[in-house]
């Protein structure tokens, strides 16, 4: 299902993280990847790590493309991400503040047609999964993307759903309990009041999950650019494991 990766660079600890994010999902999918670098305009290439990039990923016996480009870092990737599975980023870390994710992630997210997938601080297995859930298209796409990983690495799928009425938390999640038992893949719902965020970090920490789905929230009419991914961005913020964002 991930057969070719994109993994964006640029010198950080959090992008050094993605990398080796990568090469995690490139042995277990025999994937190829395909680094990364955007500059500014007159902005130089820093060839070392280009390089460095490459010899890690090839003695991990990957296929591997560097690639380094002048421009708006998330508008390249994203333009980039056309031709792969999937866009992997690094993150400055779970906090509560708006700056916590980095302009370019939260850019990219926005903009990216294909799922991204923001990376922790360190490497994750992602062998237990979880999908955020709010029954929203975006979100019944991250279900779907979340059963089908699932059932590759053998987890069972725990679906979260912020909801302050039970009954009606019920009424949504039934939905994911429904589709998920079609794909054959076992599952746990979690129903828990609470803002979307916090709720999922809750879960997320007592299941030991290692792995988040979620989807990109999808403007409709009237709303501003400015909150598209605003549920996406605030479980981003709460955890540290990698979430797969879905558009």
């Amino acid at each position: 299902m991930f057969t070719r990766l994109l993994i964006g660079l640029d010198g950080s600890p959090q992008a050094d993280a993605a990398l080796e994010q990568a090469v995690v999902l490139g042995q277990r999918f025999d994937a190829a990847l395909l680094v990364v670098h955007v500059h500014e305009a007159g902005g130089g290439v820093d060839g070392a790590m280009l390089g460095r990039a490459r010899e890690r990923v090839a003695a991990a016996r990957l296929k591997v493309e560097v690639v380094e480009r002048e421009g708006d870092a998330a508008l390249v990737l994203a333009e980039l991400a056309k031709d792969v599975d999937a866009a992997l980023v690094g993150r400055r870390g779970a906090t509560r503040s708006a700056e916590s994710l980095g302009a370019t992630v939260a850019a990219l997210i926005r903009v990216s047609e294909r799922c991204v997938i923001v990376c922790g601080g360190t490497p994750s297995p992602m062998r237990v999964c979880a999908a955020a859930f709010d029954g929203r298209e975006t979100s019944r796409r991250a279900l779907d993307l979340c059963g089908r990983f699932a059932s590759i690495v053998g987890s069972t799928v725990h679906v979260i759903h912020a909801a302050a009425d039970q009954e009606a938390g019920r009424a949504v999640v039934g939905e994911a309990e429904a589709a998920l038992s079609l794909l054959g893949v076992p599952f746990v719902t979690h129903v828990e009041p609470g803002k979307p965020g916090e709720v999922v970090a809750a879960v997320v920490r007592r299941t030991r999950c290692d792995a988040l789905f979620a989807g990109a929230h999808v403007p409709h009419g009237g709303e501003r650019p400015s909150v598209v991914v605003s549920h996406a961005e605030e479980i981003l913020r709460h955890t540290d494991i990698p979430v797969v964002i879905q558009p």
